[in-house]
């Protein structure tokens, strides 16, 4: 038996050219912009296949390798000699803040083991709990600057600069540090301005930082502790949301829930939506459940844990609860199964083709819970007329080096646009950073 999500049909629609497809779009008023009708994704029933633990292999890169791009494109190494590179951050004078951290087994003890397999597969040692900055200051894409920004963290990930003060998100709590534009190190000590619970499923330690369009507001992502509620929703408080909070930590109140690993964040171009790309659920098969993009709306429940991907039931939950099935908004696109979608980044630039303008690339750090590989790479989803086209691209691949041995040369995690217009990509398995641009 296969399950099916439909569009939502429309009081009126038009048609509009996405590249090489058609796609429809809701006229919505709400915002005064028009939204796309929700793409159309075929779903097995549960446990159709078995779930399996399947680790990849990093092997690294060999000497003058780099990943693969489209034609007209040129892949460089732009920083090498990091220690698991996560998330890159674009400072307003155009230095480059790269976090970085890795998995530990700390948190919650039922999913110990698997935290191990990930930090054996990665050789992943202690982390390095620190914000490293990189200037490319005549850019010719080789930083003539490298220093260790900031250091002394708990398993950074989200950055922020906000005036003069610079935020980091650590994995229990948000930082707040003086800064002036132009600083290579932070040297005053900062204050923990929010808590955040601690611990968490495989890689949900992250905690991403976004601020609204005119800054007055900030977007803090926190992934579950688990994978479905497994120790009781009671252990999942201020978890799988997306809070907001003032820039001095005040006011938090949840702004979307239901959101089982909400990594990636960023506003959409002329619309300034927020969007994010979510890790969803393990241990229902190969093809359950997709990760997905998605524009997320104020006060919106996005299922976990009762539903995913729409009304679709868990049939884990013991205690259910066919009030929060019913209200589970159905994501914008998918993304694939298993694979850990963790970066996103829209393209602002002016030095791509037009095609790539505003569209997003997302970094999908590679699966674990799949027979077959599945992620790997960067992939760029157009948008035309601020609404997703039908298909996702490849953008940037070449990480897997034999797929039947489980062998890859690196995962990438993080994307970000550099002020030169190049995308940057962080590698956090081999511990560089790649400079995409255009020829």
């Amino acid at each position: 038996m296969k399950y099916k999500v439909f569009p939502v049909i429309a009081a009126a629609l038009i048609i509009f050219s996405c590249g090489q497809n058609d796609k429809k779009v809701n006229h919505s008023k709400a915002d005064g912009v028009s939204t796309p009708e929700k793409q159309a994704v075929d779903l097995p029933a549960p446990y159709q296949s078995k779930s399996v633990k399947n680790y990849c292999k990093v092997i690294g890169w060999p000497a003058g390798k780099t990943p693969e791009a489209p034609s007209g494109f040129t892949v460089s190494l732009f920083a090498d000699s990091l220690r698991n590179p996560r998330n890159i951050y674009i400072a307003p004078n155009g230095d480059i803040l790269v976090s970085e951290a890795n998995t530990e087994a700390t948190g919650i003890k039922k999913v110990g083991a698997a935290i191990k397999g990930v930090a054996k597969s990665q050789n992943l040692g202690q982390s390095a709990n620190r914000i490293t900055l990189l200037r490319d200051k005549d850019g010719d894409g080789v930083p003539e600057t490298k220093t260790v920004f900031l250091e002394h963290l708990n398993q950074p990930y989200g950055m922020l600069i906000l005036g003069n003060s610079f935020y980091v998100a650590n994995t229990d709590g948000i930082w707040k540090y003086p800064y002036q534009q132009g600083q290579t190190k932070i040297t005053v000590p900062g204050k923990m301005i929010l808590s955040l619970p601690t611990g968490g499923y495989n890689n949900h330690w992250t905690r991403n930082l976004l601020a609204n369009a005119d800054n007055t507001k900030i977007f803090v992502s926190v992934g579950s502790g688990t994978n479905v509620a497994d120790q009781g929703m009671e252990n999942e408080k201020r978890r799988a949301n997306i809070l907001e909070i003032n820039p001095d930590g005040t006011g938090e109140r949840i702004y979307a829930s239901g959101l089982r690993n909400p990594v990636g964040m960023s506003l959409q171009p002329g619309t300034n939506r927020l969007y994010t790309v979510v890790n969803e659920r393990d241990e229902l098969g190969d093809e359950l459940v997709p990760d997905y993009l998605t524009a997320v709306k104020e006060g919106g429940f996005y299922g976990w844990p009762w539903a995913y991907f729409g009304k679709h039931e868990d049939p884990r939950l013991k205690v259910k609860r066919p009030d929060m099935v019913s209200k589970t908004l159905t994501p914008d696109f998918s993304l694939g199964p298993h694979t850990a979608s963790l970066g996103l980044a829209f393209y602002s630039g002016k030095k791509f083709p037009s095609h790539y303008a505003n569209g997003a690339f997302i970094g999908q750090h590679g699966s674990w819970n799949r027979s077959k590989l599945s992620g790997y790479k960067v992939g760029f989803l157009p948008f035309s007329n601020n609404a997703a086209c039908e298909k996702m691209e490849d953008f940037l691949t070449g990480f897997v080096a034999n797929a039947e041995k489980n062998e890859v040369y690196g995962r990438p995690v993080g994307v970000t646009v550099a002020k030169d217009g190049s995308l940057l990509v962080a590698d956090d398995a081999s511990n560089r950073i790649w400079r995409v641009a255009a020829k």
